[in-house]
């Protein structure tokens, strides 16, 4: 008897919680259409930490592919069979592919998103930079920012603690890492860049202070858009790259590793996601 045939791989899905507003289904099931996968499926699962190696555990061979979110990031890492460079150098994993002979690798497609999301603006290399936030988000910045910042990264923090944190992702990532106080946030608008990681409302009050010629901002926020500092910023001339822009170019990368189809279709990617949160 001949032995029957592996199932195909054609099924991959968000993971998170909560995960009721991930826009993940929508971009990636817009990657399939346009590249003609009309038999793959992209889901989305309320899974939290303590429920996501019973959840890894019951997939059959048919999956291709996870998209981790918040609170996963760090927990799916003893779960894998091997961790991207990328990924090791934040502990953050986003990207889960699954080989056809069986084994888990985990990828960070959040920090090549950025950079790809910043040279879609034009920006390539500033010799300065500045960090609203210092939370998981906030160590993927001072990665991508590694490889476009030549100089100092003024990190803006509420405490000493986090202060240390992000000094140390600084040593780690080998950026020149500089913590001052969130009271003094205000300065960081006048740095050729300012990438906010912060949650919604949190840099509301700073609209005020945004300068008369700004450089670029890059909030990583998607919804509520704009933010008030991003409408601010963009009132006055400067660059705005937004949380939309930075979820669909790693969404790129995660369809492009999942299916092994490349290029993945970035504007029918984003035009799916302007459409499903005007919606909104």
């Amino acid at each position: 008897m001949s032995p029957s045939p592996s199932p195909a791989r054609n099924r991959a899905a968000v993971l998170g919680s909560p995960i009721a507003h991930s826009l993940s289904p929508v971009l990636h099931r817009a990657a399939y259409a346009a590249l003609g996968l009309t038999d793959w499926s992209y889901d989305r699962f309320e899974v939290d930490e303590a429920a996501l190696p019973g959840f890894v555990a019951g997939l059959d061979a048919s999956w291709a592919g996870l998209s981790l979110t918040m609170p996963l990031k760090r927990a799916i890492i003893p779960l894998l069979d091997g961790v991207s460079d990328t990924a090791a150098s934040v502990e953050a994993v986003n990207t889960v592919v699954f080989t056809e002979d069986g084994r888990r690798l985990g990828d960070n497609t959040d920090i090549p998103g950025m950079i790809a999301a910043l040279r879609e603006r034009g920006v390539d290399k500033v010799d300065s930079a500045a960090v609203l936030g210092a939370g998981a988000t906030a160590s993927s910045a001072l990665a991508a920012l590694a490889r476009v910042c030549t100089g100092p990264v003024t990190a803006y923090v509420r405490s000493e603690a986090r202060a240390v944190e992000m000094r140390g992702w600084g040593e780690r990532l080998g950026v020149d890492v500089r913590a001052a106080d969130w009271s003094d946030a205000a300065g960081a608008l006048s740095a050729p860049l300012v990438i906010a990681t912060t949650p919604a409302g949190t840099t509301d009050a700073l609209a005020a202070e945004v300068p008369a010629t700004p450089g670029t901002l890059f909030d990583v926020l998607y919804e509520p858009w704009p933010t008030a500092v991003a409408e601010a910023w963009s009132r006055n001339g400067g660059a705005v790259v937004g949380g939309l822009d930075l979820l669909v170019h790693q969404a790129v990368f995660q369809v492009e590793q999942m299916t092994g189809r490349s290029p993945a279709p970035l504007q029918d990617m984003r035009e799916a996601g302007e459409r499903a949160l005007g919606s909104r």
